[in-house]
């Protein structure tokens, strides 16, 4: 069975109708007008225990909303979810045992309160067994590297320090599902790259499902094999990185150190810098190892490589075509 399940789910929001004219702020205020805004339109997915999941969108597209009410926090206008066997909004209690959650630009830590402090809190709440709390601890301070900040007041760590403490307290008492939104945002290399591995890892070790929102499509890639795109609150795409590269970009391009190469059969050259030549190719009509020999038969190459198209780039490309 599924663990999360995902059924014609609507979203809308509704405000007072701007007016216009004299007194128009007033006029909005008093008015029984409304306009009403569809967030997420008819979205159905569903996700296996274990699978890492990247749901991406541009601003305003509706991912975050979506996480919402996985997570509970708002109620859908129509429409079912399913998590872990409950309906997050109608058993808020049972729903938040199972789940953790790393929202990027909020923290579950208490400000003023040393790192420590938070976490031993957060154990208690969820009623985490005191050795196993320590235990906790002790594995997360070594992948995460949290010792030399546990006794920090949260107030006073940086953005990456309190994103891997976050991240922690999410993971103590060893929730089935962790919501990621933008888990990495204004990150260094060092503090995205420690993330990385911890969720991966948790993921091979734990079999905790990851559901990942982010603009960081380096995260995508690492972590997930499968996406989900959503634009305008409806879904997109929804299946492998790998399937929607050769979907919407399946061409491949071979970069070749050499001299003298002006044409090869198979390929097209697109690109030349000096002595290194860019040739552009479908791997389904021209397979890579023919190309490769082909050139290796004809001229003298010092380097070669094969690039494959950037999931950046693709989505892109999508959501250029969809306007």
């Amino acid at each position: 069975m599924p663990v999360i399940e995902v059924a014609d789910l609507v979203k809308e929001f509704s405000r007072p109708k701007q007016q216009e004219g004299a007194f128009a702020g007033i006029r909005t205020l008093l008015t029984r007008e409304q306009t009403v805004k569809r967030a997420v339109d008819g979205v159905n997915f569903t996700v296996q225990r274990g699978e890492m999941v990247g749901y991406l969108g541009p601003n305003g597209a509706g991912k975050s909303t979506t996480i919402k009410m996985l997570t509970g926090i708002l109620v859908p206008t129509s429409g079912t979810v399913t998590v872990a066997g409950t309906t997050p909004w109608r058993d808020r209690s049972r729903n938040a045992r199972r789940i953790g959650v790393v929202f990027g630009q909020r923290s579950q830590l208490w400000w003023d309160l040393p790192l420590r402090d938070s976490l031993w809190l957060i154990s208690r709440l969820y009623d985490v067994p005191q050795a196993r709390f320590r235990e906790k601890q002790r594995q997360f301070s070594e992948v995460l590297d949290l010792g030399p900040f546990l006794d920090t007041p949260v107030r006073q760590l940086s953005l990456g320090q309190r994103m891997r403490g976050d991240l922690a307290a999410a993971m103590l008492y060893d929730p089935d599902i962790l919501y990621l939104d933008e888990p990495t945002v204004g990150l260094d290399v060092i503090a995205k790259e420690r993330i990385r591995t911890f969720v991966g890892e948790l993921n091979r070790t734990s079999g905790t499902t990851v559901i990942l929102t982010t603009h960081d499509l380096d995260d995508v890639e690492e972590l997930c094999d499968r996406i989900i795109l959503i634009d305008h609150g409806k879904v997109a795409y929804d299946g492998a990185v790998d399937e929607l590269k050769t979907r919407y970009a399946p061409h491949r391009e071979l970069v070749v150190q050499t001299d003298g190469l002006e044409s090869v059969e198979g390929a097209e050259v697109v690109r030349r810098e000096g002595g290194k030549v860019w040739l552009r190719f479908d791997p389904v009509r021209t397979p890579p190892a023919d190309l490769v020999a082909a050139v290796l038969a004809q001229h003298r190459v010092t380097d070669l490589s094969i690039v494959e198209p950037e999931l950046e780039s693709v989505i892109h490309r999508i959501y250029a075509d969809r306007g």
